[in-house]
């Protein structure tokens, strides 16, 4: 009994440290991700939904925006898609303002296409994968959002079927950020994406 009860421990502590080293190579594949810019040439930028106040982005939506108008400018690809739909108590979508504020920034409307129905990323990167497919452009993008969540919008444009390069902002992001995102892509890659999606 006691041979059996001594294997039982060693199974168990060989689980953790296996669960352990899993989190701690995701961490780090997050962390390093989040340091890349990897912008490339590409048939569209998609810039993640984040909050918007009132009809105007918030900080965080405003950094991306900016960092979008950037690539554009410099000629990264020829289409920008805006992403994000209402939130609780949102009378305007995250992507409308965002179609709006790119235009005062001088990108023409032609130029730009809108995603509304997306509540979270995947959803977001799903609704985008499908406009790309109606609008015929191949599926490579350059994704912009902030450096914690770089990871995760890559793993999530490969299973809805992008082929997705990712230039994060300048915006800060916090260990708690981190860890939470860390946790997101640690489930999301053995359940996926669009499970854990439904789940939150």
């Amino acid at each position: 009994m006691f041979f059996g009860l001594r294997w039982a421990i060693r199974i168990a502590l060989g689980l953790l440290a296996v669960v352990v080293l899993y989190i701690g190579i995701t961490f780090a594949q997050v962390w390093w991700a989040s340091r890349q810019n990897d912008a490339a040439k590409a048939s569209a930028i998609v810039v993640m939904g984040a909050a918007q106040w009132n009809g105007s982005p918030s900080p965080v939506l405003k950094g991306r925006l900016d960092h979008a108008a950037v690539l554009y400018q410099q000629g990264v690809a020829p289409v920008v898609i805006v992403a994000g739909g209402k939130q609780p108590g949102d009378k305007e979508t995250q992507g409308l303002v965002s179609f709006e504020y790119l235009r005062s920034k001088g990108i023409p409307e032609s130029a730009i296409k809108i995603e509304v129905d997306g509540t979270n990323s995947y959803e977001e990167l799903s609704s985008t994968a499908f406009i790309m497919r109606q609008a015929g452009l191949p599926h490579d993008v350059v994704i912009v959002t902030d450096p914690y969540h770089a990871y995760r919008s890559a793993d999530i444009a490969d299973e809805v079927g992008l082929s997705a390069h990712v230039s994060p902002t300048k915006g800060n992001s916090t260990f708690s950020d981190y860890v939470r995102e860390t946790g997101a892509v640690a489930l999301g890659r053995i359940i996926n994406y669009r499970r854990l999606a439904a789940w939150r």
